[in-house]
């Protein structure tokens, strides 16, 4: 008999109607890795920032047809994962799940669903190839606290320079680029979501892995290409990592310059992308004189990223633990692949 596998897959999730923007805006700010308050401070701020963000929240969505895409292009990842390791995996009888931290389908559905599937391997896998504790730590914790099932678990922490990763990037970035008329005088920017910088300096990775994933693509793109990592989505009072994806298109254009945009922290097409990106910056671009503006489609069920993600699930069958997804290690860094470290 074929051992059977359990590949989760994490990511955020996102609302699938205007009626759900705001339980998944509660959801998401009560959260105690995006807001460090005990639960009787936070779960009413939550609810406030959730409320009086809902009207604008239900426009973006609005755009994309009133809900968001992120759990329908996670379900053709799912499904082309498991394609690609009934090839690799023969002997094995791999099926994906899918667990979204803050909209259906929730951690604690998925967790009932795999443990009903009794499986002999986990593979926790999270659709964040840059470990942070506001994404991956926060996922897998709930999960953690959820599943009562058996099977041995391995934790995927993080593939930041994986090479079906790195290779997806730089050819859609190559193909946007040509099918954009190969216009001249661009920078390209590498456009991630921002983190508050109190996080950056509390020791999260995930800026240092940005940099490594954005450093490790543009060694696949030609020589001398102009480049730089910015970050979008800042929010609040705060002071954010940047520099911000919005001054680098004001820069861009102060210097005549076009601009090609990649999401590279986001793997899958959702209102960072479609609106922010899309929309807002394009807008953007225009009003500050930037020559051409292009934007590079997230990775998707991308051949060489599908192929990646397989490759590390069968890397990680035999460790068990937390292994990194790639030759990736986080040093100094408070990430789950650092050597010692515990799931």
């Amino acid at each position: 008999m074929n051992r059977k596998l359990a590949v989760v897959l994490f990511n955020l999730g996102g609302p699938d109607g205007p009626r759900a923007v705001r339980p998944f805006l509660f959801n998401l700010f009560r959260d105690p890795a995006i807001i460090g308050l005990p639960a009787i401070a936070r779960y009413p701020i939550a609810a406030l920032i959730a409320t009086t963000r809902e009207k604008t929240a239900k426009a973006n969505y609005a755009i994309m047809g009133g809900g968001s895409p992120l759990l329908p292009e996670t379900e053709k990842q799912a499904r082309a994962l498991e394609a690609e390791l009934a090839r690799t995996l023969p002997s094995v009888e791999a099926k994906c799940f899918i667990a979204m931290r803050y909209w259906n389908p929730l951690t604690g559905e998925t967790a009932k669903a795999v443990k009903a599937f009794a499986p002999d391997e986990i593979v926790l896998l999270p659709l964040y190839p840059q470990y942070s504790a506001t994404t991956t730590a926060s996922s897998l914790k709930a999960w953690r606290e959820i599943y009562s099932g058996g099977g041995r678990q391995t934790t995927v922490c993080c593939y930041p320079t994986d090479a079906g990763l790195v290779d997806a990037h730089a050819r859609l970035i190559r193909e946007t680029w040509e099918k954009a008329g190969s216009p001249a005088d661009v920078r390209l920017l590498f456009s991630a979501h921002g983190l508050p910088e109190k996080v950056i300096l509390a020791g999260d990775p995930y800026q240092k892995q940005i940099e490594a994933t954005a450093a490790a693509v543009a060694a696949k793109l030609p020589a001398g290409l102009d480049w730089t990592v910015c970050y979008q989505s800042r929010v609040g009072p705060m002071k954010w990592i940047g520099p911000s994806t919005d001054d680098e298109i004001r820069r861009a254009g102060a210097e005549g310059k076009g601009v090609i945009v990649t999401p590279i922290a986001f793997v899958s097409e959702h209102v960072e992308t479609l609106v922010e990106l899309d929309h807002e910056y394009a807008e953007l671009a225009r009003d500050v004189g930037v020559a051409s503006y292009v934007r590079v489609p997230a990775l998707g069920a991308a051949p060489e990223f599908i192929a990646g993600l397989a490759s590390t699930v069968g890397r990680a069958l035999p460790a068990g633990g937390v292994v990194p997804g790639s030759a990736w290690r986080c040093g100094e860094f408070n990430c789950p692949c650092k050597e010692g470290a515990q799931a």
